[in-house]
């Protein structure tokens, strides 16, 4: 009977070939990046996604030596651009824009989702933290909160809110906030923060859960008016709007991130170039301005960090539907 036993020239051939390809991988990575890279944005343009990418794609691709191109795959509350980035080749020449709705509330709302966040991707950098903003047209009849909700109790099924797509974070918001309420609206999902918001200031919808960024200049112009803000504390451009936790609805005050993600199986040492490089130009005062001017916070860090962040905010997610009964068929 002959052994069933690898033999010696077996055992040489596979560690020749797995020498081979480590070699191949370390060699692709320390001459990362050769081309163009790839940043797709999972949401339509004008949306805080967008604007935080295009914030930072310029002054990456000088660090990095190669044109940074964004391209937006919006569509499915963020999952379409998603899914297209797990799908690709873990290169590193495709990397996205990673948001809370595409990390947690989409994984949280949709059994069906085509995609895992913790084993298709590999986190690089949180790039912004960005609060939360409810926002209605001027011609809705209400001032503050408590006016808001007293006119959603007295019509009822009578007003509609904007969102940037099934299963977003706004989304999840909106319902949250008609549970904890008792008020009803009914929900319009868009593909992407953009055309929801147009929506909303052309009066074609009344009301509006979107970060902060997006509808900040708007507020300040006075096409919409800003009810309640989800940030630690009031900010000091928009003094008089209150936070939701100050308003009782401490369940509302979360914020939203936005940062980068590589497909599962991207070399750790390109992981780490990105980083450092996306670092270098978070600190950019240029960035850094355009990023606080839109009412969000520039943050950094290792891609450890960003990794414990969308745990944490997946499971703080899944709790709030699981609650909610929300669910996206």
């Amino acid at each position: 009977m002959k052994p069933t036993h690898p033999t010696r020239r077996a055992s040489l051939h596979w560690l020749l070939g797995s020498t081979l390809a480590l070699a191949s991988g370390l060699a692709a990575a320390q001459g990362y990046p050769s081309k163009p890279i790839r940043l797709i944005v999972p949401f339509a343009p004008g949306g805080t996604t967008d604007i935080v990418a295009r914030a930072v794609g310029d002054p990456l691709a000088k660090e990095l030596g190669q044109p940074v191109i964004i391209e937006n795959r919006g569509g499915g509350g963020g999952s379409i651009g998603a899914l297209a980035l797990a799908k690709s080749p873990p290169d590193g020449y495709t990397l996205g824009v990673a948001t809370v709705s595409t990390m947690a509330t989409n994984p949280a709302t949709n059994p069906q989702l085509a995609y895992d966040p913790i084993k298709d991707f590999v986190p690089v950098i949180n790039l912004a933290n960005v609060p939360n903003v409810l926002t209605v047209n001027p011609k809705v009849p209400a001032r503050n909160l408590a006016e808001f909700i007293a006119l959603l109790k007295s019509q009822p099924g009578q007003y509609s809110y904007a969102t940037p797509g099934m299963g977003s974070i706004a989304h999840l918001d909106g319902e949250l906030f008609k549970s904890l309420t008792g008020t009803s609206m009914t929900h319009i999902p868009y593909k992407g923060s953009g055309p929801a918001l147009n929506d909303v200031l052309a009066g074609q919808v009344g009301v509006q859960f979107d970060n902060l960024p997006s509808s900040y200049p708007h507020i300040e112009a006075g096409k919409l008016r800003a009810l309640a803000i989800a940030a630690p504390r009031r900010l000091e451009t928009m003094k008089d709007v209150p936070t939701f936790a100050e308003l009782g609805l401490r369940d509302m005050n979360n914020m939203a991130w936005y940062g980068i993600v590589a497909p599962a199986g991207t070399p750790a040492d390109i992981v780490a170039k990105v980083n450092a490089a996306a670092a270098k130009a978070l600190n950019d005062p240029g960035v850094r301005k355009r990023i606080t001017d839109n009412g969000a916070a520039v943050d950094g860090g290792t891609p450890d960090h960003f990794a414990s962040m969308i745990r944490r905010e997946l499971d703080l997610r899944k709790k709030i539907a699981r609650d909610a009964n929300i669910k996206v068929e």
